[in-house]
């Protein structure tokens, strides 16, 4: 598996199928496959362990005779999942951040009866609140997960989050909505995620002053993106970077080790983003390799 830096998202997929390239292809297809399912049954062994609200916790707070020590530069993380799915998916990303300096990580799980994005943004601005009130921060940095990164971006553009929001990294997240499975347009949140949706519309609106930077994890073998550049932010006023991943599917993407090290290093970057423009500007924008 390699991530690679960014290129520009709109790239027609029928020029990655190139004759000469149907053969590698299909190798990477299988192999990417065959470690979907695997992740999808080791998860549905961690399952019901996500189920419970994980409970809150407040670091210890030194009396206030005592010597303030420089404190953790590192703003607390959230992580949020997916559609269907809850806290148990972030097993392995969570370990790999705490051993790498995280201090503080929280994982929300939202109900699997959620119907609508916008009440999802509300109840992640609410707990966010709560966590910059415990933790004495006055910023956090989210990983979202397909669903999870949409509700975030929803949440820091259009309900002033971008206030406490210092980056928001999503993994597999349809920004432009998503055309597969069309039988499960039975289900509100689903149909929120299509393309052309009241939600899909919202985001699209002009956000000049948002002040969160956005990194957007998009793979070339994702089966549940259609299309598949539908996972890179492309918003002119935002400060966002995309960045593909080449040969592994969706569930992969809060999984594979090479990716978290992507996630380490995008939360880590002091590098200032830049406003993209269509194709030429995320193309120019600079992003992370990882072997």
């Amino acid at each position: 598996m390699k991530v690679t830096g960014t290129v520009p998202p709109v790239l027609p997929f029928r020029q990655r199928l190139l004759p000469g390239r149907l053969t590698g292809l299909s190798v990477a297809l299988l192999k990417a496959t065959a470690l979907e399912l695997a992740i999808l049954a080791g998860h549905l062994l961690l399952y019901p362990s996500g189920i419970v609200q994980e409970r809150r916790t407040s670091p210890a707070l030194p009396p206030s005779e005592a010597t303030r020590l420089p404190t953790e530069a590192k703003p607390p993380v959230v992580l949020l999942h997916g559609f269907i799915d809850n806290r148990s998916v972030f097993v392995l990303l969570r370990r790999n951040l705490a051993q790498h300096g995280r201090q503080h990580i929280e994982s929300l799980n939202y109900s699997p009866l959620t119907y609508d994005i916008r009440t999802a943004a509300e109840l992640l601005g609410r707990h966010i609140e709560d966590l910059c009130e415990r933790t004495g921060r006055d910023q956090v940095d989210i990983v979202g997960h397909s669903l999870g990164g949409l509700i975030a971006r929803y949440y820091v553009q259009r309900l002033g989050g971008d206030l406490r929001v210092r980056t928001l990294i999503t993994l597999g997240t349809p920004h432009s909505g998503t055309r597969v499975v069309p039988l499960m347009n039975a289900h509100p949140i689903v149909r929120q995620m299509r393309p052309g949706s009241d939600v899909i519309q919202e985001l699209r609106e002009p956000a000049p002053d948002c002040r969160t930077r956005f990194v957007s994890f998009w793979s070339d073998l994702d089966h549940l993106m259609d299309p598949l550049e539908t996972a890179a932010i492309d918003h002119p006023d935002l400060l966002a970077q995309s960045v593909q991943v080449s040969g592994i599917g969706h569930l992969a993407l809060p999984v594979h080790p090479a990716v978290a090290t992507g996630i380490r290093q995008a939360l880590d970057s002091e590098e200032p983003a830049v406003r993209t423009t269509p194709v030429e500007a995320v193309a120019e924008a600079g992003g992370l390799t990882v072997a």
